[in-house]
């Protein structure tokens, strides 16, 4: 799908989301095959707009880096909408466990087909799908498949869970290296290294010290990442302390498993301590504000995080605990939940919160090499953004913007790879009307089949 033509993208407002957070009141970036050539302010040279195959006018838009959704779980998309007014372990019970013992590959593709299309509108162009439904062996492939086709990048954290879960979705270690393998040897760095691989241990009470050690050597071999909920709800941590007697991130530093490729998702209940640990490891935590106000989990202590130079990267969560996968919204419920849960109005700035969802999310994905900005040599995963709309005129700050008016509906254009998989709003690599209906259909099925309401 990757191509050598080049595209020029000018008259917008550039974004960079660099290290100095620099923006082009008015700029371009010329793409050359799947790699950004060019990025600078005012209008473009003449010798640069002499390589332009092709020209996007970005007047009145901004161009940003496409944001990394750090975790989010795809299947949901069938079951957004019933986890309403339930907490964690009620919902996972109720609705979690009928439908991941029922789903198949085909439905998993379908779900993941519109689990992508929902992130590539809100601007996320790089997805972390931390999936752990495998009641057919196959449904892993029809996550890749989805992402094959919408041209996204996808890194599958496979999921596992080896103890005290439900029966039927429980795996054996061998199982969980025989498939991981599996995975890891079909798909990984496929589709010019858009397809990606890593592991995905559930939860702390569902995952046994062997197989966690395993599992993170066997990661360590390959040079994937790790990727686990932890202190999501308070009512788990108790659990650990319980079972265990330490807390969730002094578990994983006791067990040798914490480190820049660790990814901590919620990290909601962390003591000073353990914010010393995963500090000191460098281990990155993804942030996921609307799912934790949403299940009533609390508030993660971002603003602490951040002062103490701790990455973190954004994401939706699944649609069953968002209700949807707006990356727009999480910006600006990232901001609005930092300021209410610390009562102070600067808790977290707009261009932090940029950040998180670039550059920390490029962390979360292991790629700071070649995505989360806008600069030469970076991929070209780039989001022009529609400003011209009264939700956000007159626009005085463009990252202000961003953060603060505007939702899924303003992204206009979203290229991966430099391939342009949206434009005018209009998304070009599936039938998104098509999609939609046969999911509604495989849904409706599912759902009878689970004996879900």
């Amino acid at each position: 799908m990757t191509t050598d033509q080049s595209i020029l993208i000018e008259n917008g407002t550039i974004v960079t989301v660099d290290e100095k957070d620099t923006v082009h009141s008015t700029g371009y970036v010329l793409v050359q095959g799947d790699r950004i050539a060019a990025v600078g302010a005012g209008l473009p040279p003449p010798d640069v707009k002499q390589k332009a195959h092709t020209t996007l006018d970005a007047t009145n838009m901004a161009v940003m880096p496409g944001m990394v959704n750090a975790h989010t779980h795809l299947f949901q998309s069938f079951i957004r909408g019933r986890g309403d007014d339930k907490t964690l372990l009620e919902w996972i019970k109720a609705y979690i466990w009928p439908i991941a013992e029922n789903m198949t590959r085909e439905e998993t593709y379908l779900a993941g087909l519109v689990g992508l299309m929902e992130n590539l509108r809100s601007g996320a162009t790089s997805v972390i799908d931390h999936q752990y439904i495998h009641a057919d062996p196959t449904c892993d492939d029809g996550f890749y498949q989805a992402a094959k086709e919408t041209g996204l990048r996808l890194l599958l954290a496979r999921g596992w869970a080896d103890m005290s879960y439900r029966e039927t979705l429980m795996e054996t270690l061998d199982q969980v290296i025989n498939e991981s393998t599996r995975l890891y040897e079909t798909y990984h760095g496929k589709e010019n290294g858009r397809l990606l691989f890593e592991f995905g241990p559930v939860i702390p009470w569902g995952c046994s010290d062997e197989a966690m050690r395993k599992t993170y050597e066997l990661a360590r071999q390959w040079g994937v990442g790790t990727h686990i909920h932890v202190a999501e709800t308070r009512e788990e941590v108790e659990m650990n302390l319980k079972r265990r007697g330490n807390r969730h991130i002094e578990w994983l530093a006791e067990i040798g498993i914490l480190g820049p490729d660790v990814q901590l998702v919620h990290s909601v209940w962390l003591d000073d301590h353990e914010l010393d640990l995963v500090k000191q490891h460098g281990a990155v935590i993804v942030h996921c504000p609307v799912s934790n106000m949403y299940l009533a989990s609390g508030a993660a202590r971002i603003p602490e995080m951040l002062k103490m130079g701790i990455a973190v990267s954004l994401a939706s969560d699944g649609p069953g605990s968002n209700n949807n996968q707006d990356m727009m919204e999480v910006l600006k419920t990232t901001a609005l939940l930092a300021k209410v849960s610390t009562l102070n109005a600067m808790a977290v700035l707009p261009e932090q919160v940029l950040r998180m969802a670039c550059r920390g999310g490029s962390l979360a994905f292991g790629r700071p090499d070649a995505i989360g900005s806008l600069e030469a040599g970076k991929k070209a995963d780039i989001v022009l953004v529609d400003l011209d709309t009264p939700f956000a005129m007159p626009v005085h700050n463009a990252v202000s913007a961003l953060v603060y008016n505007l939702s899924y509906g303003s992204v206009d254009t979203v290229l991966v790879d430099g391939n342009i998989l949206m434009k005018d709003k209009k998304i070009l690599v599936v039938d998104e009307k098509e999609v939609l209906k046969e999911a509604r259909i495989a849904c409706k099925k599912l759902f009878e089949r689970a004996g879900v309401q």
